[in-house]
């Protein structure tokens, strides 16, 4: 069979984890991803990570990269700087069940931090001398790096998944909600194959056309869903919605009944490639 060909429609990075992500025209693919995603993260006094899951207000955090610096605002806050090249005392801290090390970025960040989310917290960046990799159970042995992400390098969507559970939504009477709820890096439209609207289910490898070469990547694992896209991103408050939706149609036998949405991808080659919106590619079904 031949390749399925698709546009690269979005490109998504989430520079601090569980805050609001950045739409790009164009991103750099590095080691752990795109570059800056997940580069930098909130936790608490302890040095655990924090999330939408406890402090869905986090979803009002909107980051803006420039060109020397990550711009923070927030409702009824002063902007927060912080420099790409300033960090201070190393530190320990923990995402999930990996302990990695990385760097404070101080006592200015830590309060507006503080402030806004209503405890004491702390900003911290991935030291980019830590190597954390994704679980070689689903990579098939290859090693796969990661900053704080929940454990895979890429997370790609369909459009034409949004497109069915908004219309499953829409059915129930309930509001149709955007792609920003579930926090992919690359989103796919136009497939030229008869698939499931949840497309990406079925496709192995993926590559994508840049000025540098082609980009190759293999989709690894199904997503399974917390109950952070029921957090309304405009409000930073919690639903039922879509999780109540999902139920309905997408429990994954291959993960024990979890909701899925979504394939966690792995690299494979084009380090150092400018991916672009609306760039061409194609893929291969899995057999």
């Amino acid at each position: 069979m031949s390749d399925i060909h698709f546009l690269l429609s979005g490109l998504y990075v989430y520079p601090v984890k569980s805050c609001a992500g950045v739409a790009l025209d164009e991103a750099l693919l590095v080691e752990t991803g795109l570059e800056f995603d997940r580069a930098w993260m909130v936790v608490d006094p302890d040095g655990r990570f924090l999330t939408q899951r406890e402090l869905p207000r986090m979803a009002l955090i909107r980051p803006e990269l420039r060109h020397q610096d990550m711009v923070l605002r927030a409702p009824g806050m002063l902007a927060l700087h912080v420099a790409y090249d300033t960090v201070e005392e190393p530190v320990t801290v923990q995402v999930w069940n990996d302990t990695v090390r990385a760097y404070d970025m101080g006592r200015l960040a830590s309060q507006w931090f503080s402030d806004f989310l209503g405890r004491p917290v702390r900003l911290v960046r991935f030291d980019p001398e830590q190597k954390r990799l994704s679980s070689t159970r689903w990579t098939g042995g290859l090693e796969a790096e990661n900053q704080f992400s929940d454990g895979y390098p890429l997370l790609v969507l369909s459009q034409s998944s949004l497109d069915g559970l908004n219309e499953r939504l829409a059915a129930r009477g309930a509001a149709p909600v955007g792609i920003e709820r579930f926090r992919p890096n690359l989103v796919i439209a136009g497939l030229d194959a008869p698939l499931d609207p949840h497309a990406e289910d079925f496709l192995d490898e993926l590559w994508i056309d840049t000025d540098q070469g082609r980009v190759h990547l293999k989709l690894v694992k199904p997503c399974p869903r917390c109950p952070i896209p029921n957090v309304d991103p405009a409000t930073g408050e919690p639903g039922t919605e879509p999780l109540d939706t999902l139920a309905t149609y997408r429990a994954d036998a291959r993960l024990d009944g979890a909701l899925t949405f979504g394939m966690n991808a792995i690299i494979l080659d084009g380090i150092e490639h400018l991916l672009r919106r609306g760039a061409t590619g194609s893929a291969t079904l899995k057999f």
